[in-house]
Order: C-alpha cells, then structure tokens, then sequence
C-alpha cells in the first residue's frame, strides 16, 4: 500500500477545498484495511470516502484512509424481494442505477445523491420522501482501535433525520466497509408524494410509471436545481430542514401566511431551510467565491478557490440571521472538520 506524503485533497471532496492531509492511503480491500488499522496502531486516523458530506476547513494531520473498496452482492430471498450487499467504495448514484438496471427497488428516489455506499448510512440520506433506512438492512464495520468487525443491525444504527449512531456515540470509532438492503423485485411501492415527481411525471404523460421513471424524474429534478459538484464546489444540503413545535408554527404562519411547511404529526411542523434563506435575502449571493446557489439557498458554494473557513463564516452568518429573523436554529447537515 502507497502512502502518499501531504496530499492535496481538493479532489477527494465536493467542496474543492484545497487542504493537505500529511499522509494519505488508498484502501482497495477490507484486508488492506484491516492491515493498515494494525500497521499503524495509536495513529490519528481519519476515514474519508467520497468527500461529499463534509467541508473542510483545515489541514489534515493525520493519516487518512480513502475507503475504495468495490463490489456488489445479490441474494434472492423470495419472489418479492432480494438482499443486496454493496461494498463501501461503490459509488452511491452508479449502486442505484445498478439496483434499477436489475429490476430491484426502493432506492430510486434517492438517485444522483452524491458520495459512496460507506458513507450512506452515517448520514442516512433521504431525498422525496425516502431516506436510506425504509430499504436498510445492516452494515458491517470495523472498530479502528481493535481491526474487529462488527455487524450492525437496523435497530442497532438508531437511525434519525439525517442522523445514525455512527454521527454520535460511535462517531469516529468505525469504518463502514459493507451496506445491505432489501429490495423488492416486483410490485414495487413507488413514492411519488412529491409534487415535483407528480410534475415531472405528468409532463411526459406517464401514468403508470416504473422505478426507472421515478429515478430519471428525480435526476431531472435535481439537476434543474443543484449544481453539479464537478462544475462548482459544493455539498448538497448544507443545512437540515428544522423541524419547529406546531404552537409555534401557528405563530410564525400568522407573520408569513405563505410559509410552506410538512406536518410531520400533531405536534411537530417541518420548515423548509431553503425557504428561510432565501427569505433572508441570501439566494444568489456571493461574497468572494463563496455563495449561495442561484438556484437553491439552501446549497452553499465554492466558485473557485474559497477556503473551507470561508464557507463556514457564511455558514454562520447564514445561521445569525435565520435565528434574529425566525427565531429558529439551523443545523448543518454538512459535517464540519
């Protein structure tokens, strides 16, 4: 295995940020993995797969482990559904297409969510009303201080918006190397809630629509409103939509009628992040070359060369305002390091 000596990093994230990790190795295989765990015991390790979930703000010193492992798994379980076992560096969009490709569904709308199959569950990604843990199984991970696998069950990951177990008690202490799902093989449960899908759909006339119209319309969709990572630095969603008391919705609805809002049950109301920005005035703003998308606010940018700590000052300011102006607190979605 190749150790590479002050790494610039600005290709491994989706961001673009130009920052340097001291050392710098490309895992391939889980025995790679488990060899350089025991090579470099009481080492400062720092797992980095796609880069899509993060914005880095500073210099890595540290050993950092690219996590490249491939392969794709298949198990027929019954005549309605199949196990199917991705490896840790798979691409998340090209594991999807794959899973469409085979008739195999339950993750189209998540289609052309950037980043690798590893990573996945740590966030539990969701998008059009679908996230990640509808369709999850289990995962195998390895501890960092031990090399030991560990096989983690859906209960076990204590998955939440945009949240699991390896967010917070077991937040650096695993490497994620293999994701499985159930998927159906036939009569699909297909999510159209969105009435961005509806649209999408209606305007290519399909009434009965398979999984693969359900992936392309929300590719469409995405790429009408975020910017491609490869074209301007970025990483999705930098912000969660806050979830606020329905008392206090009620409140804020009486000073903005046209507020949108998702009631996620009797006593909590989802806000649009988006939404709030842009009230704000920060939609399309620049300063320097870091922004907020014309597009979408709640996507901050890097044109070209802005540094991580001056995404995260924007970031910030982005919060104040909300917080002076809605009295509502925005968390990142992004992780910052």
């Amino acid at each position: 295995m190749k150790i590479e000596r002050n790494k610039s990093l600005k290709k491994h994230n989706t961001f673009g940020i130009d920052v340097q990790a001291t050392e710098f190795i490309k895992i391939n295989s889980e025995q790679e993995l488990t060899e350089t765990l025991f090579t470099h015991k009481n080492r400062n390790i720092f797992i980095l797969s796609g880069g899509s979930n993060m914005l880095l703000t500073q210099n890595l010193e540290a050993l950092v482990l690219h996590i490249a492992i491939k392969g794709i798994t298949t198990n027929i379980q019954s005549d309605s559904s199949v196990l199917v076992s991705a490896n840790a560096g798979e691409n998340w969009h090209d594991f999807v297409q794959y899973c469409i490709n085979n008739n195999f569904g339950g993750l189209e709308n998540l289609s052309l969510i950037p980043g690798y199959v590893g990573s996945a569950p740590i966030q539990n990604i969701g998008a059009y009303g679908v996230e990640l843990k509808d369709s999850f199984v289990s995962c195998e991970a390895i501890q960092l201080t031990s090399g030991i696998k560990k096989h983690f069950t859906k209960e076990e990951c204590n998955f939440g918006y945009r949240n699991s177990i390896f967010k917070n008690e077991l937040k650096g202490k695993y490497i994620i190397t293999k994701v499985t799902f159930r998927l159906t093989i036939k009569d699909h449960t297909l999510n159209t809630s969105y009435g961005a899908i509806e649209n999408a759909l209606k305007e290519k006339n399909i009434i009965s629509p398979t999984i693969k119209d359900i992936s392309e319309a929300v590719i469409a969709i995405r790429k009408s409103k975020l910017p491609d990572p490869k074209e301007i630095g970025n990483s999705g969603s930098f912000f969660k939509n806050p979830v606020i008391s329905s008392e206090k919705f009620d409140k804020l609805q009486e000073l903005h009628p046209g507020i949108p809002f998702y009631q996620i049950d009797k006593d909590n109301t989802k806000i649009p992040a988006g939404w709030l920005i842009e009230q704000s005035g920060f939609k399309g703003k620049r300063w320097g070359d870091a922004g907020v998308h014309a597009k979408q606010a709640l996507v901050l940018v890097n044109y070209n060369n802005a540094s991580g700590q001056e995404i995260l000052e924007l970031s910030k300011k982005i919060q104040k305002t909300i917080k002076e102006k809605f009295d509502i607190v925005l968390e990142t979605e992004v992780n910052i390091i």
